[in-house]
């Protein structure tokens, strides 16, 4: 958990805040999770019996995981954990949401795969060893938490040097923008870039906007240079980075498809632990 100065008024309410974002955050999935959301939805066993194929398209993973210890972060609901657990990996999946890890619980259960389960903030993850793991993999879910900075420092702790972190994100820009095009086909810029405060509640309850915006959590806008810089200033180095392409020509305006030809909604990162700390620079200044 982010640490301020509880000594001053305005730190204490900014950490009450920020806490009770957690906590509704919290809320939000478990009730998510109970009503069947398609976020909460695990593994089909088409994509059990094509694991690696399923979770690695890109090819960013190499030929086999066999044997990785995997982290799945804040990655509950049956689906992230189980395939990687099928395509051999040793997996502990973390997630804030009870409810969400209960799913992950019954798919290992159903098809007999060794899960570890914890329920955590993935901004505090003491329970967890320095150095364990040979890949953290991290579905969107940084915008649920006000500040990114310290899910960064932990997952570079918990990597080895050399090790992988493969996460997805909200683009800045889809969360600025609106969620249904104007009369005249088009979406614009509603909300600040420089904010620390969440973005407002989305309004439309169209099956896009639904995708786009999870309606019962409060989420937050996280800057460039505190997703891509915030990556490498905890300690790792990127590697690649893509725009997954969910757009369809023939798509109906306001449609996820439509909105994701103007907005790309997502972008997903690889990046590496690095394999030794920088060195100190050797540039003397003057005094």
């Amino acid at each position: 958990m982010t640490e301020l100065n509880n000594s001053d008024p305005q730190s204490r309410l900014a950490q009450h805040d920020h806490d009770a974002a957690i906590d509704h955050n919290r809320r939000a999935y478990d009730q998510m999770a109970l009503a069947g959301e398609p976020l909460c939805r695990p593994a089909t066993k088409a994509e059990l019996s094509k694991p690696l194929a399923t979770i690695d398209q890109i090819g960013w993973l190499g030929k086999s995981i066999a044997g990785w210890r995997v982290l799945c972060l804040a990655a509950g609901g049956g689906r992230q954990s189980a395939l990687y657990a099928k395509a051999g990996a040793d997996v502990t999946v973390v997630d804030i949401s009870g409810e969400m890890l209960e799913l992950d619980r019954r798919a290992a259960q159903e098809h007999q795969l060794p899960i570890r389960t914890i329920q955590a903030n993935m901004q505090h993850l003491p329970m967890l060893d320095s150095a364990s793991f040979d890949l953290v993999i991290h579905p969107v879910s940084t915008c649920y938490v006000p500040d990114v900075a310290p899910v960064f420092q932990e997952i570079a702790r918990l990597l080895l040097p050399g090790a992988l972190y493969i996460s997805q994100h909200k683009q800045p820009t889809s969360l600025q923008s609106t969620l249904s095009p104007s009369a005249s086909g088009h979406y614009a810029v509603q909300h600040t870039y420089y904010r620390q405060q969440a973005i407002p509640a989305a309004t439309e309850k169209t099956h896009a906007a639904k995708r786009l915006r999870e309606d019962r959590a409060i989420e937050y806008l996280h800057r460039w240079e505190q997703i891509v810089g915030g990556i490498c200033r905890a300690g790792m180095v990127i590697e690649d980075l893509v725009e997954p392409m969910h757009t369809k020509a023939d798509a109906e305006p306001g449609a996820f498809a439509h909105r994701a030809s103007y907005i790309a909604p997502y972008v997903r990162i690889k990046a590496r632990r690095k394999q030794t700390a920088e060195p100190r620079s050797g540039l003397l200044l003057p005094s």
